[in-house]
């Protein structure tokens, strides 16, 4: 694709947000043709984002951690979109429905580095990878679909839209995870004080740092590296939720931290 087209791409997609209209594939003649332009014209949509005062960038949301997801998009690996400051929130959170065309929910863990992560021959290993954790937190990654057909989806599309993310928010931090397998850490969420879904931190990618290391990888692909400070998502435990007003959403992770978020119109 050549700039122009490129820019064009993301120029749709910021006014079809903008204008609230529904998730649609792009037109013909600007659909990516393969994952790099899809990631350029996500690069040109988050500086669309930017200029409209929503950064700066503070981290990456990993989406397609699941077999079934990527099946559902015609994809055999994971995707990545950007976080921005402006759709950073703690918990207890509190939104309104009427902000969004269809807010999902996605129960994840989020690590925040220590270090930089650079890109190295080898892919890293775990053990390397939490060597450069400060902090890990249950949070929920907050989807915008727009009212998506999930019968009518393509992964450069889907890429091309920041991978549909709307924010985070974070809980506190968690405790004793350097000690322990966090494979094995229980994750549940409860929607108005009812257990709705559960899984375990493995569920993603089989260990949320295995995650990390495939977004390094895969940044380093494009001249990028993780960066010291930065808050990753690494893939979500449990199914997506949509959310209804008047509920409560609460996910707790190892029955010792949770993240709350309040939903209404």
């Amino acid at each position: 694709m050549t700039p122009n087209k490129i820019d064009a791409a993301a120029r749709s997609l910021y006014e079809d947000h903008r204008d609230g209209r529904s998730f649609r594939l792009l037109p013909a003649d600007l659909t990516p043709n393969d994952e790099t332009e899809a990631y350029r014209i996500q690069d040109a949509f988050v500086a669309l984002l930017l200029a409209d005062g929503t950064g700066p960038i503070i981290g990456y949301k990993i989406a397609l951690t699941s077999k079934a997801m990527q099946e559902m998009v015609g994809s055999d690996h994971p995707s990545t979109g950007v976080l921005l400051a402006g759709c950073r929130y703690d918990s207890p959170k509190s939104l309104k429905t009427s902000a969004f065309q269809r807010l999902g929910i996605e129960c994840e863990l989020a690590v925040e580095l220590a270090e930089d992560l650079p890109h190295s021959a080898l892919p890293l290993s775990v053990d390397q990878v939490a060597a450069r954790v400060a902090a890990i937190r249950p949070a929920f990654e907050l989807i915008e679909d727009r009212n998506a057909d999930y019968d009518d989806l393509e992964v450069g599309s889907l890429i091309a839209d920041n991978a549909w993310n709307a924010g985070i928010v974070l809980g506190p931090e968690l405790d004793g995870w350097r000690q322990t397998d966090l494979t094995t850490w229980p994750a549940r969420l409860a929607i108005n004080d009812q257990e709705a879904a559960a899984g375990v931190l493995g569920d993603a990618m089989g260990h949320p740092f295995k995650v990390v290391a495939w977004l390094a990888d895969h940044l380093a692909l494009r001249g990028q590296k993780l960066k010291a400070g930065m808050v990753l998502m690494t893939g979500s435990v449990v199914r997506t939720q949509f959310a209804k007003a008047g509920e409560s959403y609460v996910f707790d992770v190892a029955d010792q931290c949770q993240v709350a978020l309040i939903v209404h119109e």
